[in-house]
């Protein structure tokens, strides 16, 4: 047998045992309500090959690659236990496990890291809680992919309507095609028909009711069978405290928005400031993309090196308020076409800072560039730190900060030395630190910070919901402070 053949037969082996995976982790879902995750990364309606990336992708961040053979131990002793709604990381129980010099056995080990999640100790499942999606563009549809594939047990989150405007001819049926097509982001994984007698999309078993309105004053939503509800507002129309109250009508008890709250609307970065929300507070906003992108790595540079001041300077995709071609546009710049031009604009994100960090006591300026690319964008990050510091020190500390601290959600790792902007797409964390760009020179550090702006700036809103509606389940082995 060659050498070729040995490789073969072991990617064989593996796709085997990724294979048998599959059931355990779909079980525990729908079962007992627990993610299984890979160093943050869900495993959950993955494919055979998805899993065995997954793994393999762990090298670009640990240092070294993960193999199935190492975790499935690890998941088949999750079986044994009595389990409640939890995340579990199967890639950080093997990588304590493999520093742990207590002679444990996986059985034990894993017993004693997820006991806050076993017996009398684990959380009971909670009620669905109904989400409303005011509006239906890019941020909304991809809300919605989330919403309908984090339904699984039928626990959690449930999306019932979605609110747009009237449109022309087959409007429900054209709206469910955007729902399962889309350019960017690919096909909808699942199912989608569509009950125009009853204005309903049905996606993978999930009836949304589809809701005319122009004016949010006039739904009662309990009319729907809706009650208790998070209304998220992705259409940006309304941004203060007053102009967001109209949201709230019979069945609402929650407005999330999705752009930078104004006035006393508190700017939410899930994983910065999601703990101040106070229980009673009915409006908020999950910021911008780019706030959420600059938020937790400048939080974690703060919390080691401290920050003096700072610069971000953001090359962002281009987006729908911006022409295809030149044409009148209200801002200066933005009526040019954005296909063929790169675009100097303003960004609230430096400004948006203070709200989310208000003890960074440093200022931070920031302006952006729009260019031709549909999606992902990149901030750069220049730091005047307290202290001088090295490279490699950075490097591994924001290698640790993605791996096992409170931030591992939000900041990704990757240390390939050909990465490029579409590489991102469809990351879930909100930026990812490229390592290979990362420059440190004595007290001056410059990040170059990768995030899809619209599908990890998403995941970010939807965190914040599942938070403030209390389904946001906790993660084992948990994070270190």
């Amino acid at each position: 047998m060659t050498v070729n053949d040995d490789s073969f037969t072991n990617w064989m082996h593996r796709e085997e045992i990724a294979e048998s995976m599959i059931p355990i982790i779909g079980k525990l879902h729908r079962e007992q309500d627990v993610n299984v995750l890979l160093h943050s990364r869900s495993l959950v309606n993955k494919s055979v090959v998805s899993i065995l990336k997954t793994h393999r992708f762990a090298r670009q961040i640990a240092g070294e690659e993960l193999i199935v053979t190492e975790t499935m131990p690890f998941l088949r002793a999750l079986t044994t236990l009595d389990l409640g709604p939890s995340q579990i990381d199967i890639g950080m129980l093997a990588a304590t496990y493999r520093s742990d010099g207590r002679g444990l056995s996986v059985e034990e080990f894993t017993a004693e890291a997820v006991a806050g999640a076993t017996g009398e100790n684990k959380i009971e499942r909670r009620a669905s809680r109904d989400v409303v999606l005011y509006g239906f563009g890019r941020i909304g549809r991809l809300l919605a992919r989330l919403l309908i594939e984090k339904a699984g047990s039928g626990n959690g989150l449930r999306l019932r309507a979605i609110v747009v405007r009237k449109g022309s001819g087959q409007d429900i049926v054209k709206r469910a095609s955007l729902l399962r097509r889309d350019s960017i982001h690919g096909q909808f994984q699942g199912t989608i028909t569509v009950d125009e007698a009853n204005s309903k999309i049905i996606a993978n078993g999930n009836e949304i009711k589809v809701i005319y309105s122009d004016d949010p004053r006039e739904v009662d939503y309990t009319a729907y069978g809706i009650k208790d509800a998070i209304l998220i507002d992705n259409t940006g129309r309304w941004r203060d405290r007053e102009g967001l109250s109209k949201h709230l009508q019979p069945g609402i008890a929650k407005v999330v928005l999705t752009a930078p709250g104004k006035g006393d609307v508190p700017n939410i970065v899930h994983g910065v400031n999601h703990d101040t929300v106070i229980p009673d507070e009915r409006i908020l906003s999950c910021a911008s993309c780019t706030t959420n992108a600059i938020v937790p790595p400048l939080k974690a540079m703060a919390d080691e090196y401290g920050v003096l001041r700072g610069h971000v300077e953001t090359v962002h995709s281009y987006t729908n308020d911006q022409n295809l071609l030149d044409n009148y546009h209200g801002s200066d710049r933005r009526g040019r076409s954005a296909a063929l031009n790169m675009v100097i604009t303003e960004t609230g994100a430096a400004s948006a800072v203070a709200k989310a960090l208000p003890d960074l006591d440093a200022p931070i300026t920031g302006s952006s560039i729009r260019v031709p690319v549909p999606d992902v964008s990149i901030a750069i990050l220049s730091l005047r730190l307290e202290r001088e510091t090295t490279r490699e020190e950075v490097l591994d500390y924001l290698r640790n900060v993605s791996l096992a601290s409170p931030l591992k959600r939000q900041i990704d790792f990757i240390s390939a030395p050909d990465a490029v902007s579409s590489d991102f797409i469809g990351s879930r964390h909100a930026s990812i630190v490229d390592a290979g760009a990362t420059k440190v020179d004595g007290d001056n550090a410059i990040l170059y910070l990768w995030y899809d702006n619209e599908f990890g700036y998403s995941c970010q809103v939807i965190r914040v919901v599942q938070h403030v509606s209390g389904v946001e389940y906790p993660t084992y082995p948990a994070p270190a402070v």
